[in-house]
């Protein structure tokens, strides 16, 4: 008889993700190994992720690997794990900031932060980016609290606040703010600008290609022509911001930006990258808000600049609103990034163990 293996789980929402969450040492240290053990329990391969506990959406198709730090600068490591839907493939090049909201708390229910009686402040090592998040998480009595009156668009009810404190958002990939060396390039006739803060992104003015940009996800998708436009654009950024052949990879992403509709400082239609999310990553919304900043950018052409180093950015997206706070100013030609926060909550699901097939995980022949 053959025993299917399993692996201690939990299943989140973080933010308007949801995700499986692991500590590492539950997963074998090899990462090949890892990335089949990540799609069986997600179930790819299949449109419907039917055999797994995926759900057969970019938004909840994710994962996230936590473990102690050894960094002196922060208390976990968070490795965040895009897992595709119809291919057999995990992609680890980009983050995922509302999946990060999910580890602070997970990392303070397994016991590797020491709550404190009121708040808890975790400080977080995105392994994808090499860079540090300070995550403040609710913890009356010691405990962590999921229930409370915060609200975040695209996410039903409420639940207690998480803050998040991004620090080091320029050029976490490419390693500069702006890959291309210019503020804009043109690709097919259109204007654009590469920007890597948080998440490297190709900015698109929507009337450039023929929309207005507050159209609604389901109008966007079922815009085939206006698809094909957007990963063209995007195919030859990436080159040129330094990322290579972008074919089958979700980064660089793509936001469709145009002028608030609601009050707001920026409308921007995410894409990730073949369909528009339904509402905006954290991580997007980022470096939407630090294009909001920068003299000479799309986005820039777009708002009402502000003049102070403290910067309240409210991007507008398809289910609502996303708020960030920026600390930052553009001096000499520079923009100097101290910090980008913004508040999300999250609601612990599932606690348990994912099965897997026994064959996937022969702990026998693994390191």
């Amino acid at each position: 008889m053959t025993i299917q293996k399993k692996i201690p789980c939990v299943i989140m929402r973080g933010g308007t993700s949801r995700g499986t969450y692991f500590l590492a040492n539950d997963l074998p240290r090899e990462w090949d190994k890892r990335k089949e053990i990540l799609t069986a329990a997600m179930g790819s391969g299949d449109p419907l992720q039917v055999n797994g506990v995926g759900g057969g959406n970019s938004l909840t198709s994710k994962a996230a690997i936590i473990s102690r730090s050894t960094d002196p600068d922060a208390d976990i490591d968070y490795l965040f794990a895009q897992v595709a839907i119809e291919q057999n493939e995990v992609d680890i090049t980009p983050s995922c900031g509302n999946i990060l909201s999910g580890a602070a708390p997970l990392a303070i229910e397994y016991g590797l932060v020491t709550a404190n009686d009121g708040e808890t402040t975790v400080r977080v090592k995105n392994v994808n980016t090499n860079t540090l998040i300070e995550v403040v998480v609710q913890t009356p009595n010691g405990f962590v609290e999921y229930e409370g009156d915060a609200t975040i668009d695209g996410v039903p009810g409420s639940g207690a606040p998480i803050l998040l404190k991004f620090f080091d958002v320029c050029g976490t990939k490419t390693g500069e703010l702006l890959p291309t060396g210019s503020a804009r390039d043109t690709f097919d006739g259109v204007e654009v600008s590469c920007v890597d803060a948080a998440m490297p992104m190709v900015l698109i003015p929507a009337p450039s290609l023929g929309v207005k940009g507050s159209e609604t996800k389901q109008e966007l998708d079922a815009n085939t022509e206006l698809l094909q436009k957007i990963e063209s654009i995007r195919l030859q950024a990436s080159l040129k911001m330094g990322l290579g052949d972008a074919t089958g990879k979700v980064i660089p992403k793509v936001g469709l930006l145009s002028v608030p509709q609601f009050g707001g400082t920026i409308t921007s239609r995410y894409f990730v990258p073949q369909n528009c999310h339904t509402s905006h990553s954290v991580t997007g919304a980022i470096c939407v808000s630090v294009s909001c900043m920068l003299p000479g950018s799309v986005a820039y052409d777009l708002i009402t600049p502000q003049s102070s180093e403290q910067q309240n950015i409210v991007v507008e997206h398809p289910s609502g609103k996303i708020d960030l706070l920026l600390e930052g100013r553009f001096e000499n030609d520079t923009l100097d990034i101290k910090s980008a926060g913004l508040m999300r909550t999250a609601r612990m699901l599932f606690k348990g163990e994912v099965h897997i097939p026994a064959k996937v995980w022969d702990e026998s022949k693994i390191a």
